[in-house]
Order: structure tokens, then C-alpha cells, then sequence
């Protein structure tokens, strides 16, 4: 209380707890060999803060992450099962959406202390990085890997049922996909016609339009007008923007990445498509 007071005195008002605050986030230890938060921010998520770019800020998850990482291990962390402390350590291991590059990141943290692995977040990247893990739990004739792994937006159908220590937090694509339709038909009765945009060339998009969203669509009621294609690496839009101007759809559900469903966003809007609804994949509610 002393110490608090002390400090009160010397910096008061508002930006006194600012300027607190500010030197406690550049001291504190969190974890991995870094003190500050310029240092977690680049061991972490390889971003420097001294840099005015964009790219190099923290996003608010990311920082909420380390915060809440710290603050847990100064509780003592996690208690585990057979009572003993475990702390959390953040790493930064970007598998780029690559399965090849996804399975050496889990290889390398099965290869230290760790007790679990969060991630990955593409379906594609899950799917074969689930494939390496024993099937069955405690299984002596299967050599896989025993590590839990959560996942925590990869929605493909069936993911969690390849391993036993797979999880994910997440519903598959039928089930959210029967729900939302359900509840749209309820929230807005007088939209009936649906649709798509899909990468063509991303299995997991293509999956995704063709299997479950226009599935289950028509599974609620809606009439599905057709669908516009175009490829990962995209960058003009016009032709498949012009096509779902013509279907003239009350909803657009589109099955892209964030930067292909950027620019067919960017396009619908300089050719003047205004669905009543849009629906997108879980990636697309990204920052971008």
C-alpha cells in the first residue's frame, strides 16, 4: 500500500496510471527469455515495435494472449492432472497454411517439454497433422504421436474423429452451417435465394461450397441460383462479380480466403452488389 501511494504521488491522474502501466509492459518477464513487451512481441509473433508498419503492430488477440499468459503464470499456471504446476509458453510458429510445414511444427514441440499444442487453424493443415497422431490413445502398436492438439477454427467434417488426441472447440461445417441457414430463415423470412463464390483450387473452399454450404442451403428451403469460381493466387475479380450480379441472390456465401475475399468484396462494391446478406468462412473474419 505504501509502495502504491509512493508511486500514486509520482505519477498522478490518468497519465501517471499510464505511464505505470506503459514501464510495468516494458519490464515484465513474459516467458521465453523475454522481458518487455517489444521483446514478446518478436519472440512471440515476430513483429517489431519499433516499427511503424502495419504488419508489426499487435493485434488485440495478440495481445490479450500474452497478457493472459502472464497473468497465469504469475498465479502459478495451470494445475495438471496429477497436480504439479504447468506454465504457458507462447511461441510464434507459423505453419503458412502449408500440411508439410504444419507437421514439422508439431514434431518440433512433441520434440521439447510441452504437454499440449493449440493450433493449427486451416482444415487443411489439421486434416494430415491429425494423421500423424496415435489413433487410439494408449494404443502400444501404433507409433503415432501422443500429444493433445486443439484446433481451434478448422471446421472440415470429421477432423476431430482421426485421432483421439485431436480436439477442437469448434462444430463441423454441417452442423454450424444447418444452423445458421435454420436461423436465418427465421431472423430474415424474405430472403430466399442464395449464391456462391468458392476458390476453386483450395480443397478445403471448394469442400466447403460444394458439400456443405449449398447443401445445406437447400436443406433449409433456399433456391441456390449457382456459383462463381476463381483461384487462390486471384487477383482480378470482375468476370465472377459480373456473374453473381446477374443471379441477383438475396444472400452471397462466399468459401475464400481473406485475400481473395477481399478484392471479390472490393469488387462487388465498384460494381454496385448489394446482397441482402453475406455469409463467409471462418477465415474471412480476419483483419483484413
Amino acid at each position: 500500500a505504501i509502495l502504491a501511494l509512493r508511486l500514486d504521488d509520482r505519477y498522478p491522474g490518468e497519465e501517471g496510471k499510464r505511464q505505470i502501466l506503459e514501464m510495468y509492459l516494458n519490464q515484465v518477464y513474459y516467458g521465453n527469455n523475454a522481458y518487455g513487451i517489444w521483446a514478446a512481441a518478436n519472440a512471440y509473433y515476430g513483429k517489431d515495435l519499433t516499427s511503424d508498419a502495419p504488419e508489426d503492430q499487435l493485434t488485440v488477440s495478440e495481445a490479450a494472449m500474452l497478457a493472459a499468459a502472464d497473468m497465469i503464470n504469475k498465479q502459478g499456471g495451470v494445475k495438471l492432472a496429477d497436480g504439479s504446476k504447468g506454465k504457458i509458453v507462447v511461441d510464434y510458429l507459423d505453419d503458412r497454411c502449408n500440411a508439410e510445414e504444419g507437421i514439422s511444427v508439431l514434431r518440433r514441440i512433441y520434440g521439447t517439454d510441452a504437454v499440449v499444442a493449440v493450433g493449427p487453424t486451416c482444415s487443411n493443415v489439421a486434416e494430415p497433422l491429425f494423421g500423424i497422431l496415435q489413433k487410439k490413445a494408449d494404443d502400444k502398436g501404433d507409433s503415432g504421436l501422443q500429444m493433445p492438439v486443439f484446433t481451434d477454427v478448422a471446421i472440415k467434417v470429421g477432423l476431430a474423429k482421426i485421432s483421439e488426441w485431436a480436439f477442437r472447440n469448434v462444430p463441423n461445417e454441417a452442423t454450424m452451417y444447418s444452423s445458421l441457414f435454420h436461423w436465418l430463415k427465421t431472423k430474415h423470412p424474405n430472403a430466399q435465394t442464395v449464391y456462391g463464390g468458392v476458390e476453386e483450387d483450395f480443397a478445403h473452399s471448394r469442400a466447403s461450397w460444394y458439400a456443405v454450404m449449398k447443401d445445406r442451403a437447400e436443406a433449409n428451403g433456399y433456391k441456390v441460383l449457382g456459383n462463381s469460381k476463381w483461384l487462390l493466387n486471384d487477383t482480378n475479380f470482375s468476370t465472377q462479380v459480373r456473374e453473381m450480379k446477374n443471379a441477383n441472390a438475396d444472400i452471397v456465401a462466399i468459401a475464400a480466403h481473406p485475400f481473395t475475399t477481399c478484392g471479390v468484396l472490393k469488387e462487388m462494391d465498384g460494381q454496385g452488389v448489394k446482397p441482402k446478406l453475406l455469409i463467409g468462412l471462418t477465415s474471412s473474419s480476419s483483419i483484413e
